[in-house]
């Protein structure tokens, strides 16, 4: 099992150029690929800081003509970035429109300094300072 390599996370998106937005522009990450399965009414679109080779990334499903946005479920956390200065980024992030819902701040019952926003499906993302 040393050989195994955890390579994406997929997460459902009601507006998938909005995700693709938000993932691009705000949080700075690249679309490594996409693919329409038009048989299958869906598109795939794989987004991250680097090549799939060597990182971790998130896969995008776009369910074309979805009627309503997706439920997360109850066993849904959050997807994490390591980012440095979370006060300074927390504040650049809502410059570029993101949405904060918990500040930064130490965890309670701990000291690690992290934050959350949330992607345009509702989706949180933990902010962890790392140095």
């Amino acid at each position: 099992m040393s050989n195994f390599r955890f390579l994406h996370t997929m997460i459902r998106v009601f507006d998938l150029e909005k995700s693709i937005s938000f993932y691009t522009e705000i949080l700075g990450m690249k679309v490594i690929r996409r693919t329409d399965y038009p048989e299958g009414k869906f598109t795939n679109v794989f987004v991250g800081y680097g090549d799939e080779n060597e990182n971790t990334v998130i896969e995008l499903t776009y369910n074309w003509d979805p009627k309503e946005a997706y439920e997360h479920g109850t066993g849904f956390g959050h997807l994490a970035l390591g980012v440095p200065d979370i006060y300074k980024t927390c504040e650049d992030l809502r410059a570029a429109g993101a949405t904060i819902c918990r500040e930064p701040g130490p965890m309670k019952h701990g000291t690690t300094v992290i934050a959350f926003i949330e992607d345009p499906d509702g989706y949180k993302i933990e902010l962890i300072e790392t140095n």
